[in-house]
């Protein structure tokens, strides 16, 4: 009976490190969801969020537009490589103003793939 617990906890083990290891694969996605024949362009736009995380980062913003607020959830690469454009965990606050070029989502939500960002100071950064 020692023998047979033995075995079960290295199949255990080996189950758990195999799931591991393939979760950065399954994490990963493509960017089919984006149409990257267009770019859509939103001056004034309202810093809600900055999400500075892996593996992906995010800005969420306010346009207001005829009275008429519609928040744009803006992916972005990783921390790492953002850190290695300029980009800080503080770059963004809420309620800063922004200028923003994204691709837009195939569906027609708000949101999209963040191509650049004027940010408060004048710069402007890449989101990928």
């Amino acid at each position: 009976m020692n023998k047979f617990k033995k075995i079960a906890s290295y199949i255990a083990l080996a189950s758990v490190a195999g799931t591991m290891v393939a979760a950065p694969a399954v994490a990963h996605h493509s960017f089919a969801m984006f149409d990257q024949t267009k770019i859509l362009q939103k001056s004034q736009a309202t810093v809600a969020e900055f999400r500075f995380t892996n593996p992906h980062s995010f800005v969420v913003v306010n346009v207001v537009r005829n009275g008429k607020s519609t928040r744009y959830v803006l992916e972005c690469s990783s921390v790492n490589m953002m850190s290695r454009a300029g980009w800080k965990h503080n770059t963004l606050k809420s309620g800063d103003k922004v200028d923003v070029e994204f691709y837009p989502l195939r569906n027609g939500k708000p949101g999209g793939m963040l191509k650049t960002i004027k940010v408060a100071d004048g710069r402007t950064l890449s989101g990928w």
